[in-house]
């Protein structure tokens, strides 16, 4: 990877991280269309620590009030009915799934996972969702982030775990069921962020430990396109989060299913091969 390569996936990762459109996806697209090499999950899970770190700066009071309560609530019982510090215990629950599935299943995530043809489907199938679940929420009274229950924060778990797969994109699968439960757009992409922290975090440091057991990377491109991903990223929040305040999440959908179409399309006429760019 050059200095080029490293710019341009690195603002694809800022843009598409927190938009409901999966940036693992689009990161695999573009290199396919350009005709570069997959960038692979290792680089995708490197430079997501950029957009983290975005969400821990953007989200720094929410995050130190959630992490002092929790940690209070140890050696405090009657503080663990503080809702900062049911939170705590919620994002924990929460990340569990992603933890044990990525784990149980990161040969095929990293491997046939990231074939065009699966990328096309989620992309289509999972904007469908998210235009049911948007729907969905315009006729309930929509629940704020304060009356989270465990077993909606297990479920919030289940549907981030489902961004394994390249297309279905983390806050989208997230945000999702979020509205399917009930909540605001506000109250589901904000625990959508929080909830992501601790996994990312885990993720990308894991793979930075592995990075060391093959050929040296070019840590050049990959540090530029992670210092890019923070600053778009942080931008990216701000807007997004301003957005859905006024507006459905149709757009996102619209955008989804043209993009899978057309992938799809240029698998199926043999202008694209479905492991096009894919690294050996």
């Amino acid at each position: 990877m050059d200095w080029f390569h490293g710019a341009v996936l690195g603002l694809i990762q800022g843009l598409t991280e927190f938009l409901p459109i999966s940036s693992s996806a689009h990161l695999r697209v573009s290199s396919a269309l350009l005709g570069w090499d997959d960038p692979g999950a290792a680089f995708t899970a490197v430079t997501q620590l950029g957009t983290e770190s975005a969400v821990l700066i953007y989200f720094r009071k929410d995050i130190a009030a959630i992490v002092s309560a929790w940690a209070v609530s140890l050696v405090r019982p009657e503080r663990r009915q503080d809702p900062n510090a049911r939170l705590g215990w919620f994002v924990i629950m929460g990340t569990l799934p992603i933890g044990l599935l990525g784990a149980a299943f990161q040969h095929t995530i990293e491997t046939s996972l990231r074939d065009l043809r699966v990328i096309g489907t989620t992309l289509i199938v999972f904007g469908l969702i998210l235009a049911v679940a948007d729907r969905s929420r315009a006729v309930r009274n929509a629940r704020p982030i304060s009356s989270l229950t465990l077993p909606h924060a297990v479920g919030y778990g289940l549907a981030q775990s489902l961004a394994l797969i390249p297309g279905v994109s983390r806050s989208g699968g997230t945000i999702s069921a979020g509205l399917l439960l009930g909540y605001s757009r506000e109250a589901a992409a904000r625990y959508s962020f929080l909830l992501a922290v601790p996994a990312v975090l885990a993720s990308g440091t894991l793979e930075l430990f592995k990075i060391g057991e093959g050929p040296a990377p070019s840590w050049g491109p990959t540090l530029l396109a992670t210092a890019i991903a923070f600053v778009v990223g942080y931008a990216a929040i701000a807007w997004f989060l301003k957005y859905i305040s006024h507006n459905s999440f149709m757009p996102f959908v619209v955008y989804r299913v043209v993009l899978g179409v057309v992938l799809i399309g240029l698998v199926t006429t043999g202008h694209l091969a479905p492991d096009a760019g894919a690294v050996e």
